[in-house]
């Protein structure tokens, strides 16, 4: 196999410029960086390396991340800044407003996941639908918050799925139906 490499003074000689040659300084970072995953002449044969881009953080005045969560009907805006853990829903503490243990639980589970429990404190206002779509809502919302304050968590929070906002909504009412399928009661008399 032939050995078709390229470099800026091939490019040069083929369009008629002069090449720019890089500083010395420049140079040596990119030979020591070479050989980790490349062949013995500190040749990569993998192709370019690809790494990841962090985003930046995003933060308001006071120093929180702001996101919104949707679920359904419900619409939730989040403010997370770092803490003791607190999480409290439109005034009230999240014990008090979402009762079930299962909803406390899907609130929480970004946490679990990133292993950020008891680190961040949470204050959210909820609007629309019923507790559940509520609970997704908030979930949704914690997630993006979380990944605007500590960007290197987006992957994990991304496998998981939470900053997927859940796209099934309750189908409308169709005229000539009791509901959005169901039928009156059929009467053969």
């Amino acid at each position: 196999m032939s050995d078709n490499r390229q470099s800026l003074s091939d490019l040069a000689a083929l369009t008629g410029a002069a090449p720019a040659a890089p500083p010395p300084a420049a140079e040596a970072p990119a030979a020591e960086a070479a050989p980790e995953g490349g062949d013995e002449q500190g040749v990569s044969t993998q192709g370019p390396q690809i790494q990841a881009v962090l985003r930046e953080q995003q933060l308001d005045k006071q120093g929180r991340a702001y996101a919104t969560g949707r679920r359904k009907d419900a619409v939730a805006r989040v403010w997370l800044k770092p803490g003791t853990g607190q999480i409290i829903v439109n005034g009230r503490d999240q014990s008090v407003y979402f009762a079930r243990p299962t909803l406390r639980l899907i609130i929480n589970q970004v946490f679990d996941v990133t292993e950020r429990r008891g680190q961040y404190d949470v204050v959210a206002t909820v609007k629309g639908g019923g507790l559940s779509g509520q609970a997704g809502a908030v979930r949704h919302g914690i997630s993006t918050a979380l990944t605007r304050y500590e960007p290197a968590l987006r992957t994990a929070v991304k496998r998981e799925g939470f900053l997927t906002r859940d796209p099934r909504v309750v189908e409308r009412k169709k005229y000539g139906k009791a509901k959005a399928r169901r039928s009156f009661q059929f009467s053969k008399r």
